[in-house]
């Protein structure tokens, strides 16, 4: 099996900055994409950031020179660097990757157990 587990999150002020990191381990053969999506109470889980095993980016327009995905393919690990953080940047922070366990078969998208954000003075 394959597990995510996420770090970094907690309470900042608007304004300051956060560096999430989510570190994939098990049985892993390769990871395609990795991204992280957030869930605000109320909303629908939406796409922060988004990063290729060929290291192509892509962001939302709300997060868009805000936010910065990185990756360490060696430590199947996936940060998210979030500065000038907002209120509305509040939410459960979720990981996701897209790996493959068994070579020459599709992959399957595997989640995180999430982690807490909150932008408050």
């Amino acid at each position: 099996q394959v597990q995510l587990v996420e770090s970094g999150g907690g309470l900042v002020q608007p304004g300051g900055s956060l560096r999430l990191s989510c570190a994939a381990s098990g049985s892993i053969f390769s990871i395609n994409d990795m991204a992280w999506y957030r869930q605000a109470p109320g909303k629908e889980r939406e796409l922060v950031a988004v990063i290729t095993s060929s290291g192509g980016r892509n962001y939302p327009d709300a997060v868009k020179g805000r936010f910065s995905i990185s990756r360490d393919t060696a430590k199947n690990t996936v940060y998210l660097q979030m500065n000038s953080l907002k209120p509305e940047d509040t939410a459960v922070y979720y990981c996701n990757a897209h790996v493959t366990v068994i070579p020459g078969t599709t992959g399957s998208p595997f989640w995180g157990q999430g982690t807490q954000v909150t932008v408050s003075s």
